[in-house]
């Protein structure tokens, strides 16, 4: 099977791609392009899955770089391979022939790109991150590499959508907390539920640090075939979750 990866115009002409489960070699629960390494997958099998995605980026697996991803909004710039994985949620380089990635499972990947200047950035946001400023921090790392905002695109790849993302009081208040205006990302759900717009979220906070961004306006929770949740293994009750990759190079 073929590897299923989407673009965005704003991103060309750098080669990048949100690449969906399709075309993987993992089996069971981790069906399709899995690339998570710190999932119970067979180490083998997730590393013919990132050589796959290594192949369609144009570069060597040791040039498909990634970081250890805590919710935090640390943010890293490298210039070529790293070592060993540091402790942090977004990767930001002016290098040609390194490929940011970022692994998600109904969180934001984020692919940042300023074509005009040549520095690109990946970021890992779920909710936490995105409230305490990870997409933030990775735009003015993006600009101490050279970048500007004013130049740099943001998109939001495939990400779980309100209609599926529920939460409860206390995750609310967490925002509100924050600033009383971040009410209007939530809608009434059942009993004391609400749900939560992630993306939207990722989207006013970039055009509020001056950044053009979009969302592909893909869902992970609702389309299995093509994505891996971990809310919906959750609701599933099952062992483990696949983890997609998402990824950019100059």
């Amino acid at each position: 099977m073929m590897l299923e990866i989407i673009s965005a115009n704003s991103l060309s002409p750098f080669r990048h791609g949100f690449f969906t489960r399709k075309g993987g070699a993992s089996s069971g629960v981790y069906a399709g392009l899995n690339c998570g390494t710190g999932s119970t997958d067979q180490t083998e099998i997730v590393a013919i899955n990132r050589a796959r995605v290594s192949e369609a980026m144009g570069v060597a697996p040791s040039h498909l770089v990634g970081v250890h991803q805590v919710h935090s909004t640390d943010v890293v710039a490298i210039s070529g391979p790293l070592a060993d994985k540091p402790k942090a949620d977004a990767l930001v380089t002016a290098t040609p022939g390194v490929a940011l990635s970022v692994l998600t499972a109904d969180c934001q990947p984020v692919l940042f790109a300023d074509t005009q200047n040549g520095v690109i950035g990946a970021a890992h946001a779920g909710w936490r991150g995105a409230l305490e400023g990870i997409l933030e921090r990775t735009v003015d790392a993006m600009e101490v590499l050279g970048g500007n905002r004013d130049t740099i695109a943001a998109v939001i790849g495939p990400a779980i959508s309100q209609r599926a993302y529920e939460v409860g009081p206390e995750f609310f208040e967490t925002f509100l907390a924050e600033d009383p205006q971040y009410a209007r990302f939530f809608a009434n759900g059942t009993g004391d539920r609400l749900h939560f717009d992630l993306p939207a979220f990722g989207l006013y906070r970039l055009r509020l640090a001056g950044v053009a961004a979009e969302w592909t306006r893909h869902c992970t929770y609702s389309d299995a075939a093509r994505f891996y949740s971990f809310r919906r293994t959750t609701h599933d009750q099952e062992a483990d979750y696949g983890r997609l990759i998402s990824a950019i190079r100059l």
